[in-house]
């Protein structure tokens, strides 16, 4: 019996944005599907405008598994988490520590298949920039729907994650952000 599923199931209980008030609480699962989504999005675009060659199903499934460590570690705030780099490269030692007691529950035939999900490998480096692009414009996403309703906590962030999404100095992510993310601004009204 494998309890690798019953404990990724888990992602819904583990809140994101720990030391932030929310008006609309995010867990780490659906943060995960949207992170999915945009990889995907970001993996076409690039194949479709900047002669691009990634698979955006793979890209996808990397975005899927990118959080799984945390139902284990749960969700470390970004402050903590990079405060200094000794915190940094010491929770970096824990994730793989939680990804590897994970993928240990797996039945023996399965590992070689999610081995490439769950840890890095050198052949994706350019799929996993793709991810950590969707994974900063998922955060950005939170703050702009929270600033909308008037949740000025997180102003801050928005306006750090904003300048972290430009370095990547990617134009599939540029196109991103201007083609699809001015519309989290909107209301539902206002979309139709």
């Amino acid at each position: 019996m494998s309890h690798f599923f019953a404990f990724l199931s888990r992602m819904k209980l583990i809140q994101r944005w720990g030391l932030m008030r929310n008006t609309h609480p995010e867990n780490i699962q659906e943060h995960s599907l949207q992170v999915a989504m945009i990889a995907h999005s970001l993996a076409i675009i690039k194949n479709t405008f900047y002669e691009g060659e990634l698979n955006p199903e793979r890209v996808m499934a990397l975005g899927v598994y990118h959080e799984v460590s945390e139902v284990i570690t749960g969700d470390l705030a970004t402050p903590i988490k990079y405060f200094n780099p000794e915190i940094k490269k010491a929770f970096g030692e824990i994730e793989e520590v939680a990804k590897n007691r994970l993928f240990k529950m797996l039945p023996e035939q399965l590992k070689n298949k999610y081995r490439r999900y769950l840890f890095f490998n050198k052949e994706d480096e350019e799929n996993w920039k793709i991810v950590k692009a969707a994974d900063k414009i998922s955060a950005y996403l939170k703050c702009v729907e929270e600033i909308k309703v008037g949740n000025g906590e997180f102003k801050s962030a928005e306006k750090a994650l904003k300048a972290e999404i430009d370095k990547f100095a990617l134009p599939e992510v540029d196109y991103f952000m201007k083609e699809f993310v001015p519309s989290f601004s909107l209301t539902l009204d206002e979309l139709d």
